[in-house]
Formats: C-alpha cells, structure tokens, sequence
C-alpha cells in the first residue's frame, strides 16, 4: 500500500496517463501493517523546538513513519531505533523510540492519566472506573543492535534496551494521599543486553518494587530468561541470544496475577507467574522489602519498542552508564551509538485465565 504525500498526480480512471513518479508515493507506515489503534509513540527528537520530547498521538500514528527512528523494513516489519544521545522525557537521561498504550483510542475526552485510558488489577479498589482490569501484550522481535560504549561498563543497565514494559502511573495525587502508590515504577521490564565482546547476549525481565523514589531498598530485581541476568558479566555462550535472532514474548495480567511466557526457536520456553497485589516473588517466596500489597493502588499501560538503557549522563548513580554520542545521528549510527529493535508481531487483547 502507498500514500499519496502531493495532491500532483495523473488519474488514469480519467482516460490520462497514469505516471506517478516515486517522490510522490511514500511507503507504507507501522499502522498498515500493526494494528494501532492503542498505541501512542515517543520519539527521540524535538522536531518543533519547543522544548519536550515528540509524541505521535493515536490519530497521528495512523499515517505516520520516521525515516530514521520509526519505520516498516522490506519484510514489513515495525523497526524502532534510538540514538544515545537525543532528547529524553523530562525525568529522563534515557532515549526511547517506544510506543505507550492508549485504551481510549482518539477520544481525547478521556485523560491520559485517567483511569479510562488505563488498566488496574481485580484487586484495586475502584476496579470497575477502569478500561480494564489486566490485559495481554504479545510480541515477535529481534534485537539489530545495542550501543557498544559505555563509560562506565561495569554498571547493570550499560549494553542493553528495554524492549517491552508495563508501566504503572506516576501519580501526585496518589502520593499526596499517602497510600503507598502512584510512585510510576515497574512490575515489568523484558531486557537484552549483549556485552561488545560477546557473540550473543541475553534476555531477563525485572521486577522493581513498589516503593518511593528515595526509598534505599527500592530497586530492580533481575529473573532469567536466556542467559545471564545483568549484574552478570559472563559470556552467556549457546544459552544467549543472538543480534538478529527472533524471540517472543507474552504478558499476561489476568485479575490480579502477571502470567509470563518467552518462547524461541532451540532455546526452551520459560515462564513465570507473579501475583501483583501481594509482595510474594515468582519463586513463591514473601519479599518483606516489597510493598505489602504490590502493585494493587496504581494504574498501569504496556509499553513496547526500543528504551535506550545506555544513558549519556555522567553521574555516580546506578543508572548513569556515561555512554557516548554526538546528538548528530550520523556520527552516532556509524559508531555505533544507538539501539535498534524490529518487530514482526505486537498485539495487545483481553487477558485471558491461563489453561492449566
């Protein structure tokens, strides 16, 4: 399928002749190929200066592609890349190319925070305002590449990307009540990271407990998928995955429990569960560092594309990887200063009760 980008064109149905040259017919976008109708995106730029990161809302995305950060590769494929260094959301020092799911669809009458436009657990206590309780993300990808720098390479997040999450809100309002939610962690991560001198790298999600920024046990807890986890910096050999090799995964948060499967071809199929109301780990073991009650008060949306965890800035924290870049995106590509993810399926439907 082609677009007209110019009005300039030959109608043969007119009896003229049919010559449309290809300056005029721009290639198929995302949307004629993935359905989203739900999905939002962010883009590493800020093409109309004024200050904040882009976002393509829901309308937009429907006749939307970046050349260089958001685009349908010759097998029709949804490619999302990232440069490191680039303008970042406000919080930030991280770089995305990554869609955020938008239950209302175009109906900007409902907010973004609103409960409407977003998912709770059967557990919440006001379940019913919501646009549903749980729901299900399923995706096909494969990893082209992750930045091959970093100034600080010892740190966990150095080497790797975010390739698809759930988000839960960051809320003053929940603050402010002082309930213990609306703080805007992550009960889901899904990583790879592939250290420069590695043939393959590895895949493992993190859990972040739930609780306030300046909280010293808050943190990322890393479970295995294929390979190490990321505080490991051993050669992950036959069990990792490879650049450009396809692997799949499902979320699946039915009432109140995230059902977790990855697949891939000659790598066993793992899977995990985790109630999210509580604070029992998947190993089935109480985390008494955790919040007692999970992720139960917030409200949550999946994310999926590429999150650059090789952030530029230079700072002792944890996640400071002092990673190069130019900010000029040609420099950085042929340094290798960026991430690159192609998916070739992203679903989002109702949760489903797993057949046991």
């Amino acid at each position: 399928m082609y677009r007209f980008s110019s009005p300039t064109y030959l109608v043969a149905a007119l009896g003229l002749t049919a010559c449309v040259s290809t300056s005029v017919l721009a290639s198929a976008v995302p949307a004629d190929k993935f359905d989203l109708s739900q999905w939002k995106i962010t883009l590493p730029m800020d093409a109309d200066g004024n200050g904040k990161v882009d976002e393509i809302d829901v309308r937009e995305i429907q006749n939307y592609q970046h050349p260089d950060y958001f685009y349908l590769d010759a097998d029709g494929n949804m490619v999302f890349t990232v440069p490191n260094k680039a303008s970042t959301t406000s919080g930030s020092s991280n770089t995305r190319s990554e869609l955020r799911q938008m239950i209302r669809g175009t109906n900007k009458k409902i907010k973004t925070k609103a409960p409407a436009n977003n998912f709770a657990l059967a557990a919440h206590p006001n379940a019913k305002e919501f646009g549903a309780i749980g729901g299900k993300m399923e995706a096909t990808l494969k990893v082209n590449h992750v930045a091959v720098e970093a100034g600080y390479p010892e740190k966990f997040p150095a080497y790797s990307v975010v390739v698809g999450q759930i988000h839960a809100g960051k809320d003053k309002k929940l603050i402010a009540e002082g309930n213990g939610f609306g703080w805007g962690n992550e009960p889901i991560k899904i990583y790879y990271k592939k250290f420069p001198n590695h043939d393959k790298g590895s895949v493992f999600w993190n859990y972040e407990r739930n609780l306030e920024k300046d909280n010293p046990v808050r943190m990322d807890i890393a479970h295995p998928v294929w390979g190490n986890t990321w505080e490991n910096p051993a050669n992950p050999g036959d069990k990792g995955i490879s650049l450009g090799e396809e692997f799949s995964y499902v979320i699946n948060v039915h009432e109140n429990t995230m059902y977790l499967t990855f697949t891939a071809e000659g790598h066993p199929t793992v899977e995990y569960e985790i109630d999210l109301s509580n604070n029992v780990d998947p190993n089935g073991k109480v985390d008494d560092k955790d919040h007692p009650k999970g992720y139960t008060g917030d409200w949550n949306y999946f994310k999926a594309g590429a999150y650059n965890q090789c952030s530029t800035k230079d700072d002792p924290g944890f996640w400071y990887t002092k990673c190069p870049g130019t900010g000029n995106w040609k420099e950085d590509k042929a340094a290798g200063h960026y991430t690159s993810v192609t998916f070739s399926k992203l679903e989002l439907s109702p949760s489903e009760k797993p057949a046991k």
